[in-house]
Parts: C-alpha cells; structure tokens; sequence
C-alpha cells in the first residue's frame, strides 16, 4: 500500500472513529448545567410571577380604599337643626385646608393606581422585566409619603374633633356633629389602609427586583 493509500485510510479512520469518553462526558455536563439554568430561570419567573399577580390584586384593593377615603371625605358635611333657617351651625370638609388637602391626595392617589394598573400587568406577563417594575418602585414610594401626609394631618384633626384640646379651648364637636364625625373617621381609616398598602407593593416590588 502506498504512503497515500495509508494516510486516506488513516484519515477515514479518524472520521469513523466514535467520540471519546472524556468528549461524551463533556457534553453531558454541558446539556446538565444548560438545563439547570434554565430550570433556575423557570422558577425564579414562577415566583416573581406570583408575587406580580399579587401586587395586581393590592393595587385594586388600594383603588378601592383611597377612592372610598377621597369620596368620604369630600360629601361629609353636616347642619344642625336650630330655631330659624339664619341661626344654623354647619361642618363641611372644605372648612379645614387639612381635610382639602386630604381629599386631593387620596384623588392623585386613586389616579396614579389606575394609571400603574398595565404596568403591573406587563409585571405578570413578563415577571423578570425590570424596566416597567423600577418604575412601580419610584412611583409607589412617592405615593406613600403622599398618603401617608394626607392621612396623618387629617387624623390629627380627627382627633381634635373628638376629644379637643383645654389648653387651646378647642372643643370637641363630635357630640354635636355626629355623622359628620363618623364620616370622616372612616376615611381617615380607608386612607391609613391605602398608605398601608403601598408599603406592601414597595417591599413586593424591592422582592421582585431584588435578584436583577
């Protein structure tokens, strides 16, 4: 057989030859890994998912609440009956800048909520976006210094209207104002659950974000 002949069959050899044991195991290692990274992948999206729909559920939850608080808050108002229609004491929301300033929060509020409702959706569909989620992050932290003011200044006058204060001689005027003074306690109580809330999707989106 000439030098040529050998060196083909050498070649051919090589080529028929089946892959060694070391090659084999390399590739094996590498379909392992690729396949638990992916697995990894999986349920890290299977959690963030499960907390994006969660944080879709509390947003509507924190609708409803600030909305209800801001609706409360804005028809509370109440006269007392007296002898003619020119002697009449009246309580309405609007004669304290403190409770204005409550009902415009807790209506920027509502707003904002229904606004960041299709980004928390996109959050569902694509759990590991990071974009649309660090956005939520920023927004929901100004919203909860927003109603988190709004809800203590007017808790504070809340407080006032049912105990007062000897030392300033304010009196309370929850024993004369009675609806009046419900009315605006339980918006006061819906707002602390909106602000408590938003303290939820900022820990839920800082979770989420957490790993990117």
């Amino acid at each position: 057989m000439t030098t040529g002949e050998e060196s083909a069959s050498a070649a051919k050899a090589d080529v028929e030859a089946p892959p060694s044991t070391e090659s084999r195991g390399k590739a094996a290692l590498g379909t392992a890994a690729v396949a638990t990274k992916k697995r990894k992948l999986q349920m890290r999206g299977g959690w963030k998912r499960g907390l994006a729909v969660f944080d879709f559920i509390l947003r509507l939850s924190a609708i409803a609440a600030a909305l209800g608080a801001a609706t409360a808050m804005g028809t509370s108002g109440e006269t007392l009956p007296f002898f003619t229609q020119f002697f009449q004491f009246q309580a309405t929301y609007n004669d304290l800048p403190t409770f204005t300033f409550f009902v415009v929060g807790n209506a920027i509020v509502s707003g904002y909520l229904v606004l960041s409702l299709p980004f928390s959706i996109v959050g569902i569909v694509r759990p590991t976006i990071v974009g649309a989620r660090l956005l939520l992050l920023i927004f929901d932290t100004v919203m909860v210094a927003l109603a988190t003011a709004s809800t203590a200044s007017a808790t504070a006058i809340v407080y006032l209207a049912h105990n007062g204060n000897s030392s300033a001689n304010w009196i309370a005027i929850c024993q004369q104002f009675n609806d009046f003074c419900q009315r605006i306690s339980g918006a006061v109580v819906a707002s602390s659950i909106a602000a408590f809330i938003f303290i939820l999707l900022v820990i839920i989106s800082a979770m989420i974000l957490r790993k990117h």
